[in-house]
């Protein structure tokens, strides 16, 4: 009886593409090492900004800023899951980036809609099209919604294990 331990051995391909995979994963570990770090960074930021801020009666005036920076961190860490969920399946799960886009599109209109109130009489014409970006934002988010929806409704259910 033999195993097949001493089989044939492999094409170059198979074994390119053997190591490449290997090469994918070592450089998404780091990939999302460096996120996790920066996720870190600027959330220790915000933390410092906020102190301060609250120090020196300053919130209402830093606020806009520390929410960006917070929101840039859930943006950070919804890549870190992505390249997660790619480590596991080797593959490119499109949920992830579609909950990313809609946290990037929130995370505008919230700045846009913080900042752009002292345009509103000073210069109509750039209030118009802050505007317009606003709704188009708005449109992008709902997109990103329904697919997300769209995605959700299409796989299969998940059978329960009792």
């Amino acid at each position: 009886m033999t195993t097949d331990s001493h089989a044939k051995p492999r094409p170059w391909p198979s074994v390119g593409a053997h190591y490449l995979g290997r090469a994918e994963s070592a450089v998404l570990i780091l990939v999302g090492v460096v996120l996790v770090a920066l996720a870190v960074m600027l959330l220790g930021s915000a933390v410092v900004s906020l102190y301060h801020s609250v120090t020196e009666a300053k919130i209402r005036e830093e606020a806009i800023e520390i929410l960006d920076s917070v929101l840039l961190v859930m943006m950070t860490m919804e890549i870190v899951y992505t390249v997660a969920i790619s480590l596991e399946a080797h593959a490119l799960v499109a949920e992830p980036f579609l909950i990313i886009g809609a946290i990037a599109a929130i995370r505008r209109m919230l700045v846009i809609t913080a900042t752009s109130t002292k345009d509103e009489h000073t210069a109509p014409e750039v209030f118009r099209n802050t505007l317009i970006e606003l709704g188009l934002l708005a449109l992008i988010v709902v997109a990103m919604a329904g697919s997300i929806y769209i995605l959700r409704k299409s796989e299969p259910p998940k059978e329960e294990h009792h």
